[in-house]
């Protein structure tokens, strides 16, 4: 089982994770990268770089013949698949040990097993593991799943066996919709998973989302490293991990932890992988699925533990023991973690794309950032939006939650929209600063929090774009108009129009600053990034960047782009009953709906948009008749690219 060089079957953050350890201890590295990654910052870390193929995932990463060409022409003689992507792919583990290539996981067997719901539950009941009462039977007939739902009970989970993300889940409420929602998420699992079993259980309401970090080897040892608490979730995806859980005491520590260990040892298990249990509010708790891979949240229980998961599944693959004992494992102090997206919170979480203008990750005592970004990277539509990983230690939980705060709001990226005011409020929450919050958490507690809402730009924050812009200069304007050396004896307010998206201000700069503004002065302006200036007589440092007449400002875990539009002709933007119907990100066009010469409605949909993993309807917003389509289904499409044009319905008084 020995090897010496590993090849990472992935990209981004958990590419560079991985490259990291395996270089730590002494491993030559090789990164795949597709036609999109070519200047990724996982292929700059990696001794060796082989291209697998086109951007799309499928023409790529998921591509296992062209990832074991890879490892022959590199050498590699091992492969470590990360998370995402091949990681819990069977077939691809069977394929590795056929082509002599070490497997940086668990057996296909393991895999295979703990891919199905439903056979991966009947063995997880075989070993005593507390299980969500339902059915998972072969019998998968409508008859017999209407009829065993209606055993189960309300309220109802249905779930795609083969399942994950929230694809092929349905909860039902009423015995009248069991029929429809059976129906729909069989035909759902169907499409995401290539297979529509499905199990039913019996939901719990309000849970706890906590799991078992599980390790074991090649000489039948395996111990537990403790739990997270994966709780605040939206749309059954992660959004806020910490180890310890704040409603986890030693004892349900001791028993969750012997539960993980016994589900593990169920399936032979080797490597590191997690058993995830939904904890009731009662203190039962109940095996959700186990997860055949390194977890996102990782570095959690990295971070508590002191040790390096990456480092123990290199070591257990080329057959070394356990590095510790159960009894030598120590929990110490409080880790959290939050997922930084390229997406927008205030408009239904929508993915974005653009380019890295600037990034600067947070640094300080106890802060850890995992990423794989550099600037000029673009971010596009044909992956997973998560950017980063920004994660923090503390002594205590509350010591680790304020840390985590000031790591996020002083992270810097320039260029998209990201999720950190969204990631910030949820922290300072005081329900989640309590440790109350449960999987109900966003939908319920949170769901009127302004930070799902857009943000209104302070005045302070436009003065300040201004100030700057006359500082450093706005391109061709500024130019002309002369800002960077006025002076006491020189001509009138000097007019400089800015827009932020929408809305449009002209702001009048005068040798004291703004004209009617806000009390505020620009003090100084570093290369760095940072500026320093004084409002209501607070001096406060900004972070700032300047390209191409644009101006980008943050305060904290606020975020303002300007564009400055002083000599640009007006009219130039597209506005509510336009009829221009505009890509609002990079993506691929999977369904056009409308021709030319068709009568649409407002609020119609007229196209699809796939990007990111997510399906994106596109609608009229007016009424009135298409006059032209530039694209059809299959269409690569770029953001701001016109898809469809609808001339409005003239409005007779």
């Amino acid at each position: 089982m020995s090897f010496e060089k590993v090849l990472v079957a992935n990209r981004g953050e958990i590419a560079c994770r991985v490259l990291e350890s395996a270089r730590a201890l002494g491993y030559r590295t090789v990164a795949v990268f597709s036609e999109a990654d070519a200047g990724a910052r996982h292929v700059q870390l990696a001794d060796e770089t082989v291209c697998i193929g086109p951007a799309t995932a499928a023409e790529s990463y998921l591509n296992v013949a062209a990832l074991l060409d890879a490892c022959r022409r590199s050498g590699a003689d091992a492969v470590h698949p990360g998370y995402g992507f091949l990681s819990e792919n069977a077939d691809f583990a069977a394929a590795c040990a056929e082509a002599g290539v070490t497997f940086i996981g668990p057996p296909a067997e393991a895999i295979r097993l703990m891919g199905s719901k439903r056979l991966s539950k009947i063995a997880m009941q075989e070993a005593g593991v507390p299980c969500v009462p339902g059915y998972q039977g072969e019998d998968q007939s409508d008859a017999t799943l209407i009829k065993e739902a209606e055993a189960v009970g309300l309220p109802l989970m249905i779930k795609a066996s083969a399942g994950g993300g929230g694809r092929g889940m349905r909860v039902v409420t009423e015995t009248d919709q069991i029929a429809a929602q059976l129906k729909s998420a069989r035909q759902e699992a169907k499409s995401s998973f290539g297979n529509d079993e499905l199990i039913l259980e019996r939901a719990v309401i309000n849970p706890r989302h906590v799991e078992i970090q599980v390790f074991g080897d090649h000489h039948g040892n395996v111990i537990h490293l403790g739990e997270r608490d994966c709780s605040v979730q939206r749309r059954h995806q992660k959004v806020v991990e910490e180890a310890p859980s704040p409603a986890v005491d030693e004892d349900l520590r001791r028993r969750m932890g012997e539960a993980a260990v016994n589900a593990a040892k169920a399936c032979d298990y080797v490597g590191a992988g997690t058993v995830e249990f939904l904890l009731g509010a009662d203190g039962d708790f109940y095996f959700l699925e186990m997860n055949t891979r390194l977890q996102v949240e990782h570095p959690v229980t990295e971070l508590v533990t002191g040790q390096d998961l990456v480092a123990w599944q290199l070591r257990v693959a080329a057959g070394e023991p356990l590095p510790l004992t159960q009894e030598q494992v120590r929990l110490s102090g409080h880790a959290m973690e939050v997922r930084l997206y390229a997406e927008d919170p205030a408009r239904g979480y929508l993915p974005q794309t653009g380019p890295v203008l600037s990034w600067r990750p947070a640094t300080g005592e106890g802060v850890r950032i995992d990423h794989g970004l550099v600037d000029g990277a673009e971010v596009g539509s044909h992956y997973d939006p998560m950017l980063a990983k920004i994660i923090a230690f503390g002594a205590s939980r509350d010591e680790a939650r304020r840390r985590l705060i000031r790591a996020v709001e002083d992270t810097v990226l320039m260029g998209l929209d990201d999720n950190r005011r969204f990631l910030a409020a949820i922290l300072r929450h005081p329900d989640f600063a309590a440790g109350h919050a449960t999987t109900a958490f966003i939908g319920g507690p949170f769901a009127d929090d302004p930070g799902l809402r857009e943000a209104d730009t302070p005045d302070a924050l436009w003065a300040l774009a201004a100030l700057l812009l006359a500082r450093v200069g706005a391109g061709d304007a500024a130019g002309r108009a002369g800002y960077r050396n006025w002076h006491s004896s020189g001509v009138g307010a000097q007019p400089l129009v800015l827009a932020q998206g929408d809305q449009e201000r002209t702001l009048y700069l005068t040798p004291d600053g703004i004209h009617g503004g806000p009390d505020l002065s620009l003090d100084a302006v570093h290369d760095d990034g940072t500026l320093i200036a004084t409002l209501d007589g607070v001096r406060r440092r900004y972070q700032w960047l300047h390209q191409d007449g644009i101006v980008w400002l943050q305060d904290g875990g606020l975020r303002a782009c300007f564009e400055e539009r002083t000599h640009r002709a007006s009219g130039g933007q597209q506005g509510p009953g336009s009829g221009q119907l505009k890509a609002p990100m990079d993506g691929a066009v999977i369904e056009v709906s409308a021709a030319a010469g068709d009568t649409v409605k407002r609020g119609q949909t007229l196209a699809v948009l796939e990007a990111m993993k997510m399906e994106h309807a596109l609608k009229a917003d007016c009424d009135g008749t298409v006059d032209a389509v530039t694209v059809s289904a299959g269409d690569q499409v770029k953001r701001q690219q016109l898809l469809i044009t609808v001339t409005p319905t003239a409005v007779t008084e």
